[in-house]
């Protein structure tokens, strides 16, 4: 178990700026600690959807691989007969607060600029799949049942939502500093005292070079994972043509040292970069907008004009990047969308856990125990 650090504890002879970070995060994590407990002692009550759910969360701030985590568990369970519905909250989307169908089995019901970028990406990849967005998972979760006859939910990003039960709870953390400094938002980058971990059922370390785990994790009786992000050429779409007009999925998802101006708004996008040379491009230029930037016809005129004066070949983005500003465009270079999937290193042990609990708990349903 991991046991809440005390305020005594968390501000040892630093300076004056930790301190000053450090009362807003005692207060963040009083009141993470607070509302945690009344769940607990069931004084603020859950709701229960009469399906299985799966949270895929984190308890860091910052892109850890959960979208890359859901697709991957989407198709895994899909495959095995079971009905799998995806919902995300729709983060700086439209239908964030009305929530809604992002897509059902015959194609998209929604926009990327009114489901929000992640959403989107999700529904455009996995298809014949509902995925619905909105900030009252709930709601959401009746709907897919209704409409969908769904048996089993994934949820993205909602390990900090108590509101709603979760059979599974799985957590993605860096494999390089799963908890960061150890201290809650603003002073460190956990989304709530470390002691939440306690409520997760397994843990998979994203980002390894290898199948091993970081000395942070290794003492915690939790099942524990490591995988990789892998990253692949999703789709070139050539020069003068807009993305929604389509594009070719490459044979090979490495570049032939073409030189590559790269842009991206992502939590990490340091690591894309340098993800972009380990796949051999040779990048020339780039541009670091903020996370889910909203891009606009100006961002898209100067990333054009500095990739010309760079004498790069192609542009290169992110998947979810080219989701917000598909409808911009078209760049006067050929476009080069990469994107992510997950990899298990020990992939037949993670099935195996997956598979044991959906199954065991779903006989448990359906006999009524």
């Amino acid at each position: 178990m991991i046991e809440a650090m005390t305020a005594g504890e968390a501000l040892p002879k630093i300076p004056a700026v930790k301190v000053l970070l450090g009362v807003p995060a005692c207060l963040y994590g009083a009141v993470g600690l607070l509302r945690s407990d009344l769940y607990r002692r069931g004084m603020l009550k859950e709701r229960t959807l009469p399906c299985y759910v799966i949270s895929v969360g984190n308890i860091t701030s910052g892109g850890v691989g959960k979208t890359p985590m859901t697709l991957y568990l989407a198709a895994l369970i899909r495959g095995w007969g079971y009905r799998v519905a995806v919902i995300s909250r729709g983060y700086r989307g439209k239908a964030e607060t009305t929530g809604g169908v992002v897509s059902d089995m015959d194609g998209l019901r929604m926009d990327a600029e009114t489901a929000g970028d992640e959403p989107y990406l999700m529904a455009t990849t996995l298809k014949g799949t509902p995925v619905l967005v909105g900030k009252n998972r709930y709601l959401s979760g009746m709907i897919a049942i209704e409409r969908f006859n769904t048996d089993v939910i994934i949820l993205d990003d909602a390990f900090q939502h108590l509101s709603l039960f979760r059979n599974l709870n799985l957590v993605l953390l860096d494999s390089t500093a799963p908890f960061g400094n150890r201290h809650v938002i603003p002073r460190g980058v956990l989304r709530e005292p470390l002691s939440g971990i306690n409520r997760s059922d397994a843990l998979i370390l994203t980002r390894s070079a290898e199948n091993t785990l970081h000395p942070d994790v290794r003492f915690l009786k939790i099942p524990t994972f490591a995988a990789s992000h892998e990253p692949f050429i999703s789709h070139r779409v050539a020069a003068g043509v807009t993305m929604t007009e389509g594009g070719c999925r490459p044979v090979s998802n490495r570049f032939d040292g073409e030189k590559v101006f790269a842009f991206s708004g992502i939590a990490r996008n340091a690591d894309f970069f340098k993800t972009l040379e380990k796949m051999g491009a040779k990048v020339v230029g780039v541009r670091a907008f903020g996370d889910h930037h909203p891009y606009t016809p100006s961002d898209i005129r100067d990333i054009s004009d500095a990739a010309l004066l760079a004498d790069a070949d192609i542009v290169a983005t992110t998947e979810k990047d080219a989701v917000r500003c598909q409808k911009y465009g078209p760049f006067p270079l050929d476009l080069v969308v990469i994107g992510v999937h997950m990899q298990l290193y020990d992939e037949a042990r993670f099935i195996r856990f997956i598979r044991s609990r959906l199954d065991s708990d779903m006989a448990q349903t359906v006999s009524g125990i």
